[in-house]
């Protein structure tokens, strides 16, 4: 799968595939409602994961007897497969952070150790002043099941707009739970500019994954450059801070739920 040329830095990998791109405008479409909105960000982070698990999980080499060893010798297939023994800690942000959380974490069940696999969750949003700017987080509690040393410690969240909440999520990690992880990672549908600049400043060795890039209020002559190479010209988001061309509030849209 193809990767979009950039200037933000090795830590930052942006999928330029156009089957995951076609899904991803039907999500954007503002005539999309449910359930395809949900049936959409499944399909979405299904792909995104499957990239993201080839890429950092590490592999191996297993061999099976196929249904044909029963009538020769050669009826044995060897494959490099993903290594089994890879300790996953998939957090879910609630609320936008939901289905893509648990569809990882399916996933990572479905192809890895299952009693190395574990689902965490953070309730946490976006905490704003009253001209609508973040401002800063609120954090309502968590339900966090042991530590993460030498743990894979994946974030999926939609949108990463401005990259406050999952900057706090992460550092909710690295100071308050046991164990040093062997690499924490970012999974987006949409990110901004201002949200890698915030994520790559205050967590520079955090890995982020996304499927599209989106810096569309920035001047025409910004949007002709490479992505990264003009970086403090470039904006993706809005007076409200929600991301332009973007998908909407997806937390709310996911939830049907306009609050």
């Amino acid at each position: 799968m193809k990767t979009l040329t950039h200037q933000y830095g090795r830590n930052v990998t942006i999928l330029d595939s156009p089957h995951l791109n076609t899904l991803l405008l039907q999500l954007c479409a503002k005539d999309t409602v449910q359930p395809q909105i949900n049936r959409l960000v499944r399909k979405l982070y299904a792909g995104l994961f499957s990239f993201i698990l080839d890429h950092e999980n590490g592999s191996d080499e297993k061999t099976v007897a196929t249904r044909m060893a029963d009538f020769t010798p050669k009826g044995v297939a060897t494959s490099k497969t993903l290594d089994d023994r890879s300790r996953w800690v998939i957090v879910d942000l609630a609320r936008a952070g939901m289905i893509p959380a648990e569809v990882c974490f399916d996933e990572a069940n479905e192809v890895l150790d299952t009693t190395k696999v574990r689902i965490d969750h953070i309730f946490i949003n976006r905490k704003v002043d009253e001209n609508e700017q973040v401002i800063g987080t609120n954090v309502s509690g968590n339900k966090i099941g042991g530590d993460v040393g030498e743990a894979l410690v994946l974030f999926p969240d939609p949108m990463g707009a401005t990259g406050t909440s999952i900057a706090d999520a992460i550092s909710i990690y690295r100071d308050e739970v046991e164990g040093t992880p062997r690499k924490i990672i970012c999974a987006h549908l949409i990110i901004t500019p201002e949200y890698l600049k915030r994520i790559t400043t205050i967590h520079p060795d955090v890995s982020i994954y996304a499927l599209r890039l989106d810096r569309g209020l920035s001047p025409e002559e910004i949007m002709e450059t490479v992505p990264g190479e003009r970086w403090d010209e470039e904006t993706g988001l809005n007076e409200r801070q929600y991301i332009v061309p973007g998908a909407g509030g997806l937390g709310e849209i996911i939830n049907n739920s306009f609050v």
